[in-house]
């Protein structure tokens, strides 16, 4: 399934994107804000793309030009939630794309979809304790402070996350229904 907002598409990762995704991922700022190690190589990201994009609740988010920019997610089988239904939504970016709104006008679709179209009761998210722009993106998209807590990260550190909830209560009061 694709989506489009005025300036992105969202549409499912392909082979092909491999190279893209690869100069992107391959930044040591990117990935671990994100929770995830760079990429090392074309054939990992092509890797990456057959074993974790390929499932149909991700989307590499696109300019225009339908290069990828970067990932959105939902994943429903998070521990992060406390009920049946929930899901929980990841992000990240080409770092030449921060600071542009790209991510919540990426995010805001999607959630669009999450609680208009599959009928979600809440969606979690969460960011680490020095990724200011995670934070801002879904304070942006009026996600709500659950908790807060230390977990061990890919790099073997201990990071602090925030965990983040928005309701389709709170939702229902930012938004209008979507026509996706």
């Amino acid at each position: 399934m694709t989506l489009e907002t005025n300036r992105l598409t969202l549409r499912p990762w392909h082979e092909e994107d491999a190279e893209a995704l690869y100069s992107l991922a391959c930044d040591p700022e990117v990935g671990p804000s994100a929770g995830w190690m760079p990429h090392m190589s074309v054939e990992h990201s092509r890797e990456i793309i057959r074993t974790m994009l390929s499932k149909p609740t991700v989307w590499a988010v696109c300019g225009k030009d339908e290069r990828p920019i970067g990932n959105v997610h939902f994943d429903f089988d998070t521990p992060l939630r406390e009920h049946d239904g929930e899901c929980e939504l990841g992000y990240w970016l080409g770092k030449s794309f921060w600071g542009q709104g790209l991510m919540t006008e990426a995010a805001q679709v999607l959630l669009s979809y999450a609680f208009d179209v599959l009928d979600v009761p809440a969606v979690w998210s969460g960011y680490y304790d020095e990724n200011i722009r995670s934070r801002r993106v879904q304070e942006k998209l009026g996600f709500v402070h659950h908790r807060t807590e230390k977990i061990p990260c890919v790099s073997n550190e201990i990071k602090t996350v925030h965990r983040t909830c928005l309701t389709r209560e709170i939702w229902e009061e930012r938004h209008e229904p979507s026509s996706i």
